[in-house]
């Protein structure tokens, strides 16, 4: 569109240039020809920005549809992040060395992190899907 709107609009300058000037070739039977070239060039011109701006829109609108696909993309990726980053941290102190933690002596405590664990990341997703977040 570009490309033929350059190639048109000297064309439209020329025209009008032809149709002023005072020129023993151009007669009157050849005037009313200018013209109607004139007035075809100008309706050129305005269906070409016509579809200009189309095509603009046209490019918003796509832009704006990869916008919205990559937010719902990040949020899906925000959302397993956010249901990680708690387990990461629990599996992270427990991974420590330390020999005086009591619950490591706890005949229960690894089934029982494991639980807790398990139950975080659930509540966690019935509150995502609750909010319709997922």
């Amino acid at each position: 569109m570009i490309l033929l709107r350059k190639a048109v609009w000297p064309l439209r300058e020329l025209i009008s240039s032809l149709q002023r000037e005072e020129s023993p070739l151009i007669t009157d039977s050849t005037d009313v020809f200018l013209r109607d070239v004139y007035d075809h060039t100008i309706q050129i011109i305005d269906t070409v920005e016509t579809l200009r701006d189309i095509l603009s829109g046209l490019l918003d609108l796509y832009m704006t549809s990869i916008s919205n696909r990559m937010n719902e993309v990040m949020k899906v990726l925000t959302i397993i992040a956010t249901v990680f980053i708690p387990l990461t941290f629990i599996a992270g102190i427990y991974g420590m060395n330390f020999e005086y933690m009591p619950e490591l002596h706890w005949r229960w405590s690894y089934p029982l992190l494991w639980l807790a664990m398990i139950l975080m990341a659930g509540v966690m997703f019935i509150f995502f899907k609750r909010k319709q977040w997922l």
